[in-house]
């Protein structure tokens, strides 16, 4: 690794960089000793920069493995700089769509190692804005929780569902909430967040099937249905086969 010395700029915060271009550059999860081989800072030095960079959300190390992953924080960097990701900004017209024939605020979450965080906010009334800020992570128990919860890769879910202390056991694999998300393509939550406000949620789809996202309404509770017949809830029902469609998605 090399770094350029200057007066005129911060080594330190150059070395720190370079880590994450590294990781960046390799396209998968590296250990420890990857990154000290590959990097030939000492062992004293880049624990100190692995652990800042953990603390900041800027890395991500998995208790499990030990691997170092690009962190969260980096997401929501890259959305502030362009606006959104690829899938965010093809999905946005839908977006836009829906949340102009629902009247209600629509946002767009998307997965990180930390739990899925709102990328997307749209809302036709500018003057009412119900919903959550850009990079904001959801809990388990909110409906787009639950869509992650359910379709999301469990190996994936497993520490975040860990450590939420109000996870609802009425949503354990089996469980009569769960099968009905994983038929019905559809979550519900009432008020898991704001009193008097509750979302529904519906995933968004690759071609394997695979989640890319969850879409997710939010309301007054008295405005969001709490069952996938009611006529809200087969719009953003019959939204998630269009959205999904455009990814390659087809219903079996």
């Amino acid at each position: 690794m090399e770094i350029v010395k200057s007066n005129s700029t911060i080594q330190s915060l150059q070395i720190g960089m370079s880590i994450i271009d590294l990781l960046a550059s390799q396209r998968n999860p590296l250990r420890f000793s990857d990154i000290q081989e590959l990097t030939t800072i000492t062992k004293s030095n880049l624990y100190k920069y692995l652990n800042t960079l953990t603390q900041l959300d800027l890395l991500y190390r998995d208790k499990t493995t030990g691997m170092y992953h690009l962190g969260s924080k980096l997401i929501q960097y890259g959305m502030a700089a362009i606006g959104n990701e690829d899938v965010t900004s093809r999905i946005a017209p839908y977006l836009q769509e829906i949340s102009h024939q629902t009247s209600c605020t629509i946002l767009f979450s998307l997965w990180t190692y930390e739990g899925p965080i709102t990328a997307k906010i749209c809302n036709s009334n500018q003057i009412l804005n119900i919903g959550a800020q850009l990079g904001t992570r959801l809990p388990p128990a909110s409906s787009s929780g639950k869509i992650f919860t359910v379709f999301q890769d469990p190996s994936l879910t497993a520490d975040w569902i860990k450590n939420e202390k109000h996870v609802s056991k009425a949503l354990l694999p089996g469980t009569n909430e769960y099968q009905s998300i994983q038929n019905h393509k559809i979550a519900f939550a009432k008020e898991p967040l704001v009193p008097s406000v509750s979302s529904m949620s519906i995933p968004v789809f690759n071609y394997n099937a695979e989640l890319l996202g969850a879409i997710t309404a939010v309301g007054f509770t008295e405005s969001i249905p709490d069952h996938h017949e009611k006529p809200l809830s087969r719009y953003l029902r019959k939204s998630f086969l269009e959205i999904s469609n455009i990814f390659g998605y087809t219903q079996e």
